[in-house]
């Protein structure tokens, strides 16, 4: 526990004795050109555009199926 403490009573005194903290730089110029939004145009887009029914038709043969289904088709 006695260690703890010495830890963190050293960690403080040396911080305290560090060198001044550099300012931050002046950002109000930056700021007001941050400020301007720039947005895309947004456009309605059906979910559903390009969607093709494949409700099961009844047992078939899987490797027809698949043919049918397959990307070059």
């Amino acid at each position: 526990m006695k260690s703890y403490l010495f830890a963190g009573a050293s960690a403080l005194a040396l911080g305290a004795c560090a060198q001044a903290v550099t300012p931050l730089p002046d950002i109000a110029s930056q700021q007001s050109i941050a400020e301007v939004a720039r947005t895309s145009p947004v456009t309605y887009r059906d979910p559903f555009a390009g969607y093709t029914d494949r409700t099961p038709s009844g047992p078939r043969d899987w490797r027809q199926v698949n043919d049918e289904q397959s990307e070059g088709n």
